[in-house]
């Protein structure tokens, strides 16, 4: 079987098709394919068309690329022009300094962690009403150690975020050298995961706007 999808990947390659068109076809790893393929020769036209293609693909990509950008920017400025509309909102302020404090700042996923009740209750209250983010958007990752797991550690975390126990991903369990629990109120950290760049934008701009609106008042 080996034999024949090697074969298969030659005459693929002399045909002109690039590693990862291949790879489409013949299930292998990238590692394998190469040492297949390492003394294949490609014809200068099956050369000329293959970097064709690729440059196709990469200007393609650096398009889309352009598009998310002025997406993102676009509801970022827009953000900005929200703020005066929220900011004599207690729960707005309150979430976007705490956002500000221990959220994500990069990337495409919106992320609050802390191992506050509180502040985790707050956060969600913030995410549902002023984010309006729907609740199957919502994924919860619970760090903890090993020394710490007790039978009502998941339960507390479903009724703190008033979600189903189906938006928790796998926890991330520490182990641990100490021998003694130290804090038994303590039951973990929580991370809000939400996967939403447009979000996680319209957010920077309520940031850059609260600030543009302080510096005007207070300054």
């Amino acid at each position: 079987m080996k034999y024949e999808e090697k074969l298969k990947g030659i005459d693929l390659r002399k045909e002109g098709k690039s590693y990862s068109e291949i790879l489409q076809v013949i299930k292998v790893s990238k590692g394998t394919l190469s040492k297949w393929l390492k003394d294949v020769p490609l014809s200068k036209e099956n050369k000329f068309l293959l970097r064709g293609r690729m440059k196709s693909r990469y200007e393609g990509a650096k398009a889309n690329q352009r598009k998310a950008f002025q997406r993102k920017e676009k509801i970022f400025n827009s953000a900005k022009d929200e703020v005066l509309r929220f900011i004599k909102h207690p729960l707005f302020v309150a979430g976007l300094m705490l956002y500000w404090a221990e959220g994500t700042k990069n990337g495409n996923t919106v992320a609050f962690t802390n191992s506050d009740p509180r502040m985790i209750k707050l956060m969600m209250k913030w995410f549902r009403k002023i984010c309006g983010v729907p609740e199957d958007k919502f994924r919860v990752l619970v760090f903890i150690h090993s020394l710490m797991i007790n039978e009502n550690w998941r339960e507390k975390w479903i009724q703190i975020t008033g979600l189903s126990s189906s938006h928790f991903i796998r926890p991330y369990i520490k182990p641990t050298t100490t021998k003694h629990r130290k804090n038994l109120l303590y039951d973990g950290t929580c991370a809000i995961r939400i996967n939403d760049s447009a979000l996680l934008a319209r957010i920077k701009g309520w940031q850059v706007g609260f600030l543009e609106i302080l510096h005007k008042r207070y300054v």
